[in-house]
């Protein structure tokens, strides 16, 4: 972060606490950074502590507050402790950025079984086990946020990438569930369906379908913008869904593709 990039300088999360799953890289880190300057204390769950630390440490550095929490979201135990730990630093929980993906480029013909078990486990089944126990927190306290990280390829089909689509329609539909169930205890759940984003995942997509890194983003920026999205505007969605101008916002899914799914 820049000297300019003053922590105090917007405040649209002045005094919220926000837990962000897969927040040590991509989309994850680009808003953990943004919700820190905006004024939230932010917890990093992540299966890197490299990286989550590093991005917990640019956080206090700059004068924020940020702990890391190494973190299976597959696994129950470590979804409940990292919860913890955000109430155990913190005091509290408002706001949880259900953002951790991953992609496995394959049909399903080409998909072996331990490859479907892993996309559904980490970009369905974490959202589940971490919300399950972010939710009661925030119903105590009278409240909170929740946004899940799906996909325009949740909206619609692509190719090769059958466990990837399928996982993220189902993100797309249990957000909607979610809203219904939760919104009499004041907790608005949204997901946001990011186009292709300049991430590590990105990138990692075109090596598995042995492609020229150079060539596959050129195809990925064939939309009407003419470009791939940048993380920090990702996160920027995020915030808007974060904070007090989305307050009649749930159960939507936001599109942020550069106009990808136009037409």
């Amino acid at each position: 972060m820049s000297t300019t990039e003053s922590l105090n300088a917007q405040g649209a999360l002045k005094g919220k606490i926000a837990l962000i799953t897969g927040g040590a890289s991509g989309i994850g880190r680009a808003t953990a950074l943004l919700f820190a300057r905006e004024g939230a204390a932010v917890t990093i769950a992540d299966v890197d502590p490299t990286s989550g630390e590093g991005v917990a440490r640019a956080i206090i550095g700059n004068g924020g507050k940020a702990t890391f929490g190494r973190t299976d979201v597959t696994r129950a135990a470590d979804c409940q402790r990292v919860v913890q730990r955000t109430l155990d630093e913190f005091g509290g929980l408002h706001i949880l950025f259900n953002n951790v993906g991953i992609i496995r480029r394959a049909t399903v013909l080409e998909l072996d079984e331990a490859d479907w078990d892993r996309v559904m486990d980490v970009n369905v089944k974490s959202i589940f086990l971490v919300s399950k126990y972010a939710i009661p927190v925030m119903a105590r306290a009278g409240g909170g946020v929740i946004i899940n990280t799906a996909s325009g390829w949740g909206m619609v089909g692509g190719p090769k990438a059958a466990a990837y689509c399928a996982s993220k329609g189902a993100v797309v539909l249990l957000t909607k569930a979610m809203a219904i169930d939760h919104g009499p205890d004041n907790i608005r759940v949204n997901c946001i369906c990011p186009g292709d984003t300049d991430t590590p995942m990105l990138r990692n997509e075109a090596r598995q379908l042995g492609e020229p890194v150079d060539r596959f983003l050129a195809e990925a920026a064939q939309r009407p913008l003419g470009r791939i999205g940048r993380p920090e505007e990702i996160a920027q969605a995020a915030l808007y869904l974060a904070s007090d101008a989305s307050s009649f916002v749930t159960g939507t899914a936001l599109v942020v593709d550069g106009g990808g799914l136009a037409g």
